[in-house]
């Protein structure tokens, strides 16, 4: 296939000509890799080169380095590419201790990272804000490091963002209950930059190379992980997946001007929920989870006012999910119910069958709609 005709989600970053950057994630995983290598072997790699979970090896420049007795500092400064990340910049610690034989991995908050302090989110109450994704790569990448230069792999690994606590005012991490600094982020050690104005003219290109590849199915996804939910379910080819990111509405239009036999539109719960709601721009700083909302959704799936005012109190929207599935409400397939009516609005008749699949974070779909 000649670059003129390639889709798929590589194509459209290329198509934007935008620079894709680093995550919180990646960085700290370089950083640990660093440190941990210059405990056991008294030097640091510089730079250092990781693996990211779909096999890119990047390579990152050490910032700042401290070897001391039982420990190792690494920094690296995040470059988060074109994408206007209010991380851009920031310089990622983590210290490496020597734990006792046989304790594992423990992770820390240092100064600028968070600590988890309401129920809702991916970590128990009073942890790091270390997500599970950047977790796993930092425990992988010291298990490497430990097997080449003959260590424990036992290890207390804190990260700490420089003015995180100050970056962290500008994001939704003090009204979540993240206190104290930034989250740790990322799922696949990437970020993909938008500008509004090249991501969805890529999303167009994308809709355009499906139809001319023959595809009469196509899929909108939020990102890498309902993109790999939609291919488990329906075995759709590269060509035919759209990364949508937070640009629904972009996606509805142009496939009401330009139609396909059929568009299924998969993405994590809480984002879609926002479609459900009306919303055509999922990003966060653009629209937020109405729990409101979702407590009327809940009423009709036959929950109780106890149940209903629990969900519209919950501190995210995956809190109110769990609740409701507790009590065998189904409150995923409502919202994808709601949003596949709310995608099917917007097309305006157009000859399209539209269904939706919501996932929480680890992709485990958690709601679906019947094909409309």
């Amino acid at each position: 296939m000649s670059s003129e005709v390639k889709g798929g989600r590589r194509a459209q970053l290329e198509h934007t000509g935008l620079r894709p950057g680093w995550t919180t994630g990646a960085c700290a995983t370089a950083a640990t890799t660093a440190a941990y290598t210059a405990l056991l072997t008294g030097e640091f790699p510089d730079p250092v080169t990781i693996t990211l979970p779909k096999g890119q090896t990047p390579s990152f420049a050490l910032a700042v380095e401290e070897l001391g007795d039982g420990h190792a500092m690494a920094g690296v400064v995040k470059d988060a590419g074109d994408d206007p990340d209010v991380t851009h910049g920031a310089l990622v610690r983590v210290t490496v201790r020597r734990l006792p034989a046989g304790t594992g991995v423990v992770f820390k908050a240092g100064p600028g990272v968070g600590t988890v302090t309401r129920p809702g989110l991916p970590l128990p109450v009073g942890e790091p804000a270390v997500n599970p994704v950047p977790r796993q790569m930092m425990r992988d990448h010291v298990a490497e490091v430990a097997a080449r230069h003959g260590g424990p792999g036992d290890v207390e690994i804190t990260v700490s963002v420089d003015h995180g606590e100050e970056i962290a005012r500008s994001t939704w991490n003090p009204r979540l209950g993240i206190l104290g600094g930034l989250s740790i982020l990322g799922t696949t050690g990437i970020v993909v930059p938008y500008s509004c104005s090249a991501w969805i003219d890529s999303i167009r290109r994308g809709v355009d190379v499906a139809r001319a590849a023959g595809r009469t199915h196509v899929a909108g996804c939020t990102g890498s992980t309902s993109e790999k939910t939609v291919v488990a379910e329906y075995g759709l080819p590269e060509d035919a997946l759209l990364d949508m990111g937070d640009f629904a509405g972009a996606v509805l239009k142009y496939i009401r001007r330009h139609p396909v036999d059929r568009l299924t539109i998969c993405g994590g719960f809480a984002k879609l929920s926002k479609l459900a709601a009306g919303h055509l721009d999922l990003h966060s700083a653009r629209s937020q989870v109405d729990k409101g909302f979702l407590a009327e959704l809940a009423r009709r799936g036959g929950a109780e006012e106890a149940l209903a005012a629990e969900v519209a109190d919950a501190n995210t929207g995956l809190a109110a999910l769990q609740s409701c599935l507790a009590a065998g409400v189904p409150l995923g397939d409502l919202v994808a119910t709601t949003a596949r009516d709310e995608a099917l609005t917007v097309l305006r008749g157009a000859p399209v069958v539209v269904d939706v699949i919501c996932i929480d974070r680890a992709g485990t779909v958690v709601g679906r709609s019947a094909p409309a």
